[in-house]
């Protein structure tokens, strides 16, 4: 019994420290580094992909619907820990920016569709547009080997900026700010 209580002792304090370890490296990672080049040059853009996807009311969705618009295409899932991070931000630059020609659209990659993004959705009170995505999307935009992965795209339909992972707010902020 006591080796196991002087085993925890050592323990213990690792786990503290480690948790406030990672706890301070997601708070830098999600301020982000306004130092990092926040979109491509306009030469090296690339159109996006158009597809044609369904939204929570069966109607369909074309990215090119969008063209004119700064458009935040975010590939997401409901189980997935960062993207619950980033959801917020997404909230708030729809409802600052949707007047100014900017519009957040989600594209849910979970298996179990709208059986499971509907509830969550309602729970997170999310305020832009959700579609079902599925790999042969996710393939068109070069595969999307992680999630959150989100797409800036300009006004004319080009992807200016991909964020893999966990992103900084600043460095989405920056993004849309450059490109509206």
């Amino acid at each position: 019994m006591s080796l196991v209580v002087a085993a925890m002792s050592l323990l213990l304090p690792g786990c503290n420290s480690t948790s406030k370890m990672i706890g301070d490296l997601m708070e830098d990672r999600a301020l982000g580094d306004a130092k990092t080049p926040s979109v491509k040059p306009d030469k090296e853009r690339k159109t996006a992909p158009d597809f044609a996807l369904k939204d929570a009311n069966g109607h369909t969705v074309h990215l090119s619907d969008y063209r004119g618009k700064v458009v935040l295409l975010d590939f997401w899932a409901t189980w997935c820990g960062p993207c619950k991070i980033e959801i917020p931000w997404f909230q708030e630059f729809e409802r600052q920016n949707k007047d100014k020609g900017f519009a957040v659209l989600g594209v849910a990659m979970d298996e179990e569709g709208w059986d499971v993004v509907k509830p969550f959705a309602h729970y997170m009170n999310i305020n832009y547009r959700l579609v079902i995505g599925n790999e042969s999307i996710a393939d068109q935009f070069g595969g999307v080997d992680a999630l959150p992965t989100t797409f800036l795209i300009d006004r004319e339909g080009k992807i200016a900026a991909v964020h893999v992972g966990l992103s900084g707010k600043r460095d989405f902020e920056n993004g849309i700010r450059e490109l509206l």
